[in-house]
C-alpha cells in the first residue's frame, strides 16, 4: 500500500462547491481527511475524541440547539469549538451564521463557508468529492480503455500492441481513458479508478507515426476522463508451448494497492484480432459479475456428460 499523504487546498473545494466565503483567512488551507463530521457532542462540551483535521458541518439540529443556548452558554460552547482550530466550518441550507462563530473564527484563523444545499447530500458529495482528491494512488505502465461499461487496464512489455489495440477499440466505439500511464487511485475499499496524467490526455502514441489526438480525431465520445477498473489484462507475446488457459476455469487474481481484481493473460501473435477478444473479456467479465460464470456452467455439463456415459459402461 501505498502510505504516502495527500491533500487538496480548501480554495479547490470552495469552488467545485461554490460555497460562500464568509471568512476564510487562507483558500491554500491543505485538507487531508477524507472524512467530514457533525460536531454536535463537541458543541455539547465533549471533545475527547474531536478531530480537528476533518471538516465540520453545522446543520439545522446543531444549528437549533446553539440557538436554545443562552446568549453567555452559546458563546462558551462556540469558543471551545472553534479554539480546536478545525480545518473548516460549513453552514449548510443557507442560515445565518452566529456572530459568536465569526468572532472567534477571525482570533483563531479558522475558515467559515456557508452552502445553500442540504445538510445531507452536501454531505454526501463532499465526502465522496474528498475520497476521490484524497485517495492513495500509483501510476502505472499500460492503458485503460472502456469497452462496453467496463473499465480494462491493459498491461504488458512495450511493443506489445497496448496502444494499437487500444486505437483498434475506440474505432469499434469505445472509449479511451489512458495511455502509456495509468494513474489508479483507491477510491473506497472496494474500487479502483483509473484516469490519465493531465499533460497526457486523450493522446495516443504510435509508434512510426507519433502522437496521436484521439478526442480530435475521432470526438469527444470516444475518450473519458476517468473510469473504474473492473479487469486487469496481461498482454505478453506468445510462447510456443506455454500452456494458456483454454476453458477459464483458472481464476486469476491481481492486487493493486491491496484491493484484488480478476486477471486474465492473453497471449499476443499475428493473426489475433486483439480488439474482438477484449471486446468478448468485456462480457464475459460482466456476465461473471452477474453471476453467471460460462467455464463452470460448461465444466458442470462435462462433468455430467463424463458421468453418464460412466454409469452406461458400468
Amino acid at each position: 500500500m501505498n502510505n504516502t499523504t495527500y491533500s487538496i487546498p480548501l480554495g479547490k473545494l470552495i469552488d467545485e462547491f461554490a460555497f460562500e466565503e464568509i471568512f476564510v483567512p487562507d483558500r491554500n488551507v491543505p485538507i487531508t481527511n477524507p472524512e467530514v463530521s457533525r460536531p454536535g457532542l463537541a458543541l455539547a462540551g465533549f471533545l475527547e475524541l474531536f478531530e480537528p483535521s476533518r471538516i465540520q458541518i453545522i446543520g439545522k439540529a446543531e444549528y437549533r440547539y446553539l440557538e436554545e443556548l443562552t446568549p453567555e452558554d452559546r458563546e462558551f460552547a462556540v469558543y471551545n469549538f472553534i479554539n480546536t482550530k478545525c480545518v473548516a466550518v460549513i453552514f449548510t441550507s443557507s442560515l445565518e451564521v452566529f456572530d459568536e462563530f465569526l468572532k472567534f473564527a477571525k482570533k483563531v484563523g479558522v475558515p467559515i463557508l456557508r452552502s445553500k444545499e442540504k445538510t445531507s447530500p452536501l454531505m454526501a458529495a463532499v465526502i465522496a468529492s474528498l475520497n476521490v482528491h484524497l485517495a492513495p494512488r500509483i501510476t502505472r505502465h499500460g492503458v485503460l480503455v472502456e469497452v462496453y461499461g467496463e473499465g480494462l487496464l491493459l498491461l504488458g512489455d512495450s511493443g506489445v500492441g497496448k496502444s494499437e489495440t487500444a486505437i483498434e477499440l475506440v474505432k469499434r466505439g469505445h472509449r479511451l481513458i489512458a495511455d502509456d500511464a495509468v494513474e489508479i487511485k483507491r477510491t473506497s475499499a472496494k474500487a479502483l479508478v483509473g484516469s490519465a496524467p493531465e499533460i497526457i490526455r486523450h493522446y495516443v502514441e504510435l509508434r512510426g507515426i507519433g502522437i496521436v489526438d484521439v478526442r480530435r480525431l475521432f470526438g469527444m465520445g470516444a475518450v473519458n476522463d476517468a473510469e473504474k477498473i473492473d479487469l486487469v489484462i496481461n498482454l505478453e507475446h506468445w510462447v510456443q508451448g506455454k500452456m494458456y488457459d483454454r476453458l477459464g476455469l483458472d481464476e486469476q487474481k491481481t492486487e493493486i494497492l491491496g484491493i484484488e481484481l480478476p486477471c486474465i493473460t492473453i497471449p499476443v501473435k499475428p493473426g489475433r484480432n486483439l480488439a474482438i477478444i477484449l471486446e468478448i473479456a468485456a462480457m464475459n467479465n460482466r456476465l461473471k459479475t452477474m453471476g453467471y460464470n460460462t467455464a463452470e456452467e460448461f465444466n458442470k455439463k462435462l462433468m455430467s456428460q463424463l458421468e453418464a456415459q460412466q454409469r452406461e459402461n458400468m
